[in-house]
């Protein structure tokens, strides 16, 4: 493979341009431009005034869903039910009468009404199975043919007859609407999304997958995809010896069986774990999935087995359950051996600055979404309905995380949010509470070397001489090329190419 010369570049951290040079997938050289004359023998692109960055990893995602979503019913448009219900005839009308109707997106905070109803629901599908989750993904409307493929769902917790769906009524749900997807269907999808999110600069994905999120067989055609964005799997399901920790992650091909285990659910749904009741459910304090015992234990097996753990944590019960057994899996084992795994815990939106320092000295990896303050901070925002202004006032702290010296790695679960770096580096850098924002270097860093770290490996915001060719090159905020090793996953004007 002959060298390649960049030149004419600058990077986010000083005004000058730079240049650099690649072979057989790894960084050659870097340098001034004006040394760069020297390099002689190399194919040489000038890119006057390109910026060079790392490509992006985005620490918290599922392919499947975000990819069904590109070219399904997007809802996140509609403003009333009656859009939903519309646009849900339209995709049933135009879909074969096996198919599930599969759309995202809504939020009923952002209407004047009710949801719709399973008999409005009924109708406007025409008898068709439609699985339309919520925005955060914590809850779901369906059809009756729809539940009549999940029978379970009318026993389980959080079932509804006429409304959403949520907890476990919410997962026999998915997990019907998943398996009606052929095998076709769902590589298509996930292909669908990693071109989607190499197009943003994204050259690594962590796949949050689990028996109530998508199943083996998904992570199982997602990690064998061949794409060149790598995929980091894991697998959230507990465990309770380092024997069942070792055979779970070989029996998945996960990385670590951490990711979308829940602790607790999600405040949109009213189904994060809370202290004192939700200010618009009195007496609501949302549900504890997972008992202190049951964490600790995974904890404790996954670390002695090695093998990186965490969970799904959102309310401020549920930080301090998954705080305490983290700390508990220190004293069965040690404190160094659990820093050494740097168990993860997703979303960790509300946790004070005592929890930020006791996770801080176990190693434990923040992997924070920082759309979600975009989207719901703010004293209108969705956090401020659900919990009062004062506690809404604390949700997402970055800056106190980060001070604490916990490792940020920042992430989409999309389809939640979308995989757009820059968005979540500006919505970092300007946070709804500004005492909680990071500046810029910080962000990008927490969307690049704190991905990288959150999956056992390390690096830096910008590539350097020895490391793999892997970096991103942007015009403002669009990305113009997306290269991991060598490889060209994305190239504006084209597509991959080796």
């Amino acid at each position: 493979m002959s060298r390649t010369l960049l030149t004419g570049l600058r990077l986010p951290d000083r005004p000058g341009p730079v240049a650099i040079e690649t072979e057989a997938g790894r960084v050659t050289w870097t340098g001034e431009p004006e040394q760069a004359r020297d390099r002689s023998g190399a194919r040489v692109e000038d890119l006057d005034g390109v910026l060079l960055t790392s490509p992006f990893v985005d620490a918290h995602v599922h392919a499947t869903a975000s990819g069904l979503l590109l070219d399904g019913l997007d809802l996140t448009p509609c403003a009333t039910a009656e859009e939903v219900l519309a646009a849900v005839a339209a995709a049933a009308g135009a879909a074969p009468a096996s198919a599930v109707v599969w759309g995202h997106g809504w939020e009923e905070d952002r209407w004047s009404g009710a949801p719709p109803t399973r008999a409005e629901l009924d109708r406007a599908a025409a008898g068709r199975a439609v699985y339309l989750s919520r925005i955060d993904v914590h809850s779901a409307l369906v059809s009756t043919a729809l539940v009549d493929r999940a029978p379970g769902a009318v026993r389980a917790a959080g079932w509804s007859p006429t409304g959403p769906l949520s907890a476990d009524a919410h997962h026999h749900v998915r997990r019907a609407a998943l398996a009606a997807l052929d095998p076709a269907q769902r590589r298509s999808a996930q292909r669908a999304f990693l071109d989607h999110a190499a197009a943003h600069g994204v050259a690594e994905v962590h796949e949050c997958a689990g028996p109530e999120i998508s199943g083996r067989a998904d992570l199982a055609d997602l990690l064998g995809s061949g794409h060149g964005v790598h995929v980091v799997g894991y697998w959230g399901e507990a465990v309770d010896s380092p024997e069942a920790a070792a055979a779970l992650r070989a029996g998945t091909g996960a990385h670590g069986l951490a990711g979308d285990l829940f602790v607790d659910g999600s405040l949109g749904s009213r189904t994060a774990a809370l202290h004192t009741p939700y200010r618009d459910a009195p007496g609501c304090t949302g549900n504890r999935y997972v008992e202190p015992e049951t964490l600790a234990a995974h904890l404790t097996a996954c670390t002695r087995a090695g093998i990186q753990a965490g969970f799904h944590v959102i309310g401020e019960a549920a930080v301090e359950d998954a705080v305490a057994a983290l700390e508990e899996a220190a004293r069965r084992t040690s404190p160094a051996a659990v820093r050494a795994v740097r168990h993860r815990l997703e979303h960790l939106e509300m946790v004070d600055a005592g929890q930020a320092a006791r996770l801080a000295a176990l190693g434990a990896v923040a992997s924070v979404q920082p759309l979600f303050d975009a989207l719901w901070g703010g004293p209108d925002g969705m956090y401020t309905a659900r919990l009062g202004a004062e506690r809404a006032r604390g949700m997402n702290p970055f800056r106190a995380l980060d001070e604490a010296g916990v490792v940020l790695a920042f992430g989409s679960d999309s389809p939640v949010t979308p995989p757009d770096p820059w968005a979540a580096v500006r919505a970092a850098t300007a946070h709804r509470t500004p005492s909680s924002s990071v500046d810029e270097a910080t962000a990008l860093a927490a969307h690049t070397a704190g991905g990288r770290h959150a999956a056992g490996g390390s690096g830096t915001p910008v590539p350097v001489t020895g490391g793999p060719a892997s970096f991103a090159l942007w015009d403002g905020t669009e990305c113009l090329r997306t290269v991991r090793e060598g490889r060209v996953l994305h190239r504006t004007g084209g597509g991959p190419e080796e």
